[in-house]
């Protein structure tokens, strides 16, 4: 039939109408047979989809060059992946539910919150939700006035007129938890919502005290706002008060921001930082994790290039505020890269697979 379509002569008297009835005849047909190509060259690839959030932020440029290093990396092996943009953390939750997506980049809080089903998820817990590695930290920069500042930690907060984030962002969910574990709630202070560069300006005017600014560093607005002579400061995290906070929701690790980060900032600030985990269900196949995890981890100098804030991605890094519990995949890869695994990041289904051997 094909052969037709390129081979047989049209006479003379053949009607149009034929001759177009021809031409259709061979597209349909080369359509089909194209498929069925397509289908054979397809058959032996696993495509996997990473979900992020919008284009303009970090998540999206993190998870395409992530999904470019394992699609170049195991070209071999068939694995072909792309990034996805989505609305975010919680959105991504339900795309890996619908499997939309097979991979996803969570804030370590939406992922805890889902796992346990507290909160934005409250009755409804995922406790398939599993945990591959952290990416990059977004570092708590807690900003004040110095003529508010008393001891310099999160205590000062009490009393001011400070910006917890706008209005159901995922700053304000953060920052409100974070006050929550310091005794802080919304009637302790002025709440305003407002956003980082907005912050900033309010505060050069003198209509704010502070605000809570969390970012990868360096911050923008942090860098402007000690670049334009406002006379502030970052407020440390007590290790009491981190304590505190990760007993309402285990999401934040020591972080130390390095003198000289900011202009202006002579010495190191003893903050917290929430990590940003790349995270799958249990259902994913475990070989394909691994073979996931150990590229990841065994091609960093390429994976550092994807991103300014893939710098952070290490093995030293990887379990650093993850506190849902790992995917047998990355499980076994961390077990033989030598990587000490804490008893509550143990999957369920390797206490289950010891148990019943």
């Amino acid at each position: 039939m094909f052969s037709i379509c390129f081979k047989k002569p049209l006479g003379k008297m053949m009607k149009n109408r034929k001759i177009k009835a021809l031409l259709v005849t061979c597209a349909v047909v080369g359509a089909a047979l194209l498929a069925i190509a397509g289908k054979a060259e397809n058959a032996d690839k696993t495509f996997l989809s990473v979900a992020t959030a919008s284009t303009g932020g970090t998540y999206y440029p993190m998870g395409v060059g992530l999904a470019n290093v394992w699609s170049n990396r195991l070209k071999r092996q068939g694995i072909q992946v792309t990034g996805q943009s989505s609305a975010g953390s919680i959105e991504n939750i339900d795309l890996l539910q619908k499997d939309e997506a097979q991979l996803a980049i969570l804030q370590s809080l939406i992922a805890v919150e889902a796992y346990q089903g507290v909160r934005n998820f409250d009755g409804r817990a995922y406790g398939d939700l599993r945990s591959i590695s952290m990416l990059w930290p977004n570092v708590e920069h807690f900003v004040m006035l110095e003529s508010r500042v008393k001891d310099g930690t999160l205590n000062d907060i009490a009393g001011t007129r400070f910006s917890v984030g706008p209005q159901a962002s995922g700053t304000e969910q953060s920052t409100m938890i974070i006050l929550q574990g310091v005794n802080l709630t919304k009637k302790s202070l002025s709440a305003e919502y407002l956003g980082y560069g907005d912050t900033v300006s309010a505060m050069r005017d003198g209509r704010l005290d502070g605000g809570a600014l969390p970012a990868g560093v360096p911050a923008a607005a942090v860098t402007d706002m000690y670049a334009s002579g406002v006379p502030a400061r970052i407020l440390e995290v007590t290790d009491e008060q981190l304590a505190s906070i990760n007993a309402i929701a285990n999401s934040w690790f020591r972080f130390d921001i390095k003198a000289e980060t900011y202009p202006r900032q002579p010495k190191a600030v003893a903050t917290i930082a929430q990590p940003n985990i790349l995270v799958a269900l249990s259902r994913l196949d475990e070989k394909l994790v691994y073979d996931l995890t150990k590229t990841m981890f065994e091609n960093l100098p390429e994976v550092h290039q994807v991103h300014s804030s893939a710098k952070y991605i290490s093995l030293e890094n990887a379990l650093k505020g993850v506190s849902v519990p790992l995917h047998l995949g990355a499980y076994r890869y961390y077990r033989e890269a030598g990587v000490e695994i804490p008893d509550y990041l143990i999957p369920p289904e390797a206490a289950a697979l010891a148990a019943n051997p």
